[in-house]
């Protein structure tokens, strides 16, 4: 946690109208006396802020598109033909190569697309893969929640373990039995908590480390020699299009495959063996069910990018320098501040924040909500920054996607109007309370 004063609703504003950077916020005004507890309405800075992002979509999925993306990119789509012909095939298999290198993944893991986003991708692993061992989960914010759920409440499995923490806060990393399987998301893309590193998991494993990599993957330094399971989607970091995810398996995981026959009926879209062996051609472009020709063009689109800016390595600068430009601004700010408790653990993608002024905090669920919601809104209104709202079951907060297609300067263009929005609705809601009274 930063140390910063906290600064009452009711105290005067600082306006950041002004304010080019996140490096020249100044620092909080001394609070003033005054009768009742709040400003007058003077005492809030109603201006404007000058510029606005050159691209205001902040959503945490689908992600914006990266710098200089236009429908041109996609004049060579495949469209109209059979995604099992050559041509198109080929494309499809381009996509899983580039993605595997430009990870670095091992030569000796096979990745595959498979359909329903990171959602199928992390579905098709537990039915797939889960029962043999020991299972345990750890959850932190909702996605993984939804993992547990699955895991608990459909599968049917004998032993499982679920490890929790709230919002902001990691479980207990080194509880982790190495004889379990073991499913967690690398980054906690409601709550903006990743975990430090994978050091936990030990080298000598007995259990599947199975990891929804999905706002990590591309932005994040993922050790995959601790993983067996890696899934993520095309529309996070990479800014592509939404409903396929990939799907990467370790040599232990396609092992577990070959040796492994769930007792559970497996729908088709699930399968990924044949025979007792693995499906090799859903792991060289011969997916499970038809895919969008046109969203594929668009991932080689993305891939194209990232080469040319540098490939993994510049990916993940480019998401480290937005993270450093909030977090400047958050240290400079007295009514803000990370969700995350453990700076070590802030996400440099979902970047989640909280409002941590008292006033605000003595609010009910509803009315903070309220009040995220209006905030948001009113930025919207004026075409500076969309979808920036804190997830609807994590919360009330903001959740500002910074992930390697959002430029850093779009960033810092969006800070000042957070501040002259936080101060327009924390002058409406003393007039509302006013009016109640």
């Amino acid at each position: 946690m930063s140390t910063h004063p906290v600064r009452s609703l009711a105290a005067p504003v600082r306006a950041a109208a002004d304010t080019p950077s996140s490096a020249s916020v100044a620092p909080a005004a001394a609070p003033v006396s005054r009768q009742p507890d709040h400003p007058p309405a003077a005492a809030v800075d109603h201006r404007v802020p000058k510029t606005k992002p050159s691209d205001p979509n902040f959503s945490s999925g689908p992600c914006t598109k990266f710098p200089g993306w236009s429908l041109d990119k996609l004049a060579d789509a495949a469209l109209g033909r059979s995604h099992r012909a050559k041509q198109p095939k080929a494309k499809l298999k381009s996509v899983i190569e580039r993605s595997k290198a430009m990870l670095g993944l091992r030569e000796d893991w096979v990745v595959g697309i498979v359909p329903g986003s990171d959602t199928g991708a992390v579905e098709i692993a537990l039915w797939s893969l889960l029962g043999p061992r020991p299972v345990t989960v750890l959850e932190w914010e909702s996605f993984s929640k939804d993992w547990a759920t699955d895991v608990v409440g459909q599968l049917g499995l004998g032993e499982v373990q679920v490890m929790s923490a709230g919002y902001g806060q990691l479980p207990d990393l080194a509880a982790v039995s190495p004889a379990h399987d073991v499913v967690f998301a690398f980054n906690g893309t409601t709550s903006g908590v990743r975990v430090r590193n994978l050091d936990w998991l030990a080298d000598d494993r007995e259990g599947l480390a199975i990891c929804d990599a999905t706002s990590a993957a591309f932005a994040m330094e993922i050790d995959f020699s601790k993983l067996d399971v890696v899934t993520w989607s095309w529309q996070k970091v990479l800014g592509s299009e939404a409903a396929h995810g990939m799907l990467a398996l370790s040599p232990r995981a396609v092992a577990r495959l070959e040796s492994h026959q769930p007792e559970r009926p497996m729908p088709k879209l699930f399968r990924l063996t044949k025979g007792g062996k693995l499906n090799a051609g859903i792991f060289e472009g011969a997916t499970i069910n038809t895919p969008s020709m046109l969203a594929v063009e668009d991932m080689l689109a993305a891939l194209d990018w990232a080469d040319s800016i540098g490939g993994g390595a510049a990916l993940i600068a480019r998401a480290d320098a937005n993270f450093a430009a909030l977090d400047a601004w958050v240290q400079a700010t007295d009514w803000i501040e990370w969700l995350a408790d453990d700076p070590a653990t802030r996400s440099t993608t979902s970047m989640c924040l909280k409002i941590v002024d008292p006033a605000f905090l003595a609010l009910d669920d509803a009315a903070q909500a309220a009040f995220c919601k209006a905030l948001v809104s009113r930025i919207e209104a004026e075409g500076a920054g969309y979808d920036f709202n804190g997830y609807r079951s994590a919360p009330a907060g903001l959740r500002i996607w910074g992930g390697s297609t959002v430029e850093t300067a779009n960033i810092e263009a969006l800070l000042p109007w957070l501040a002259w929005s936080f101060a327009r609705q924390t002058e409406e809601t003393i007039k509302q309370k006013e009016l109640a009274a």
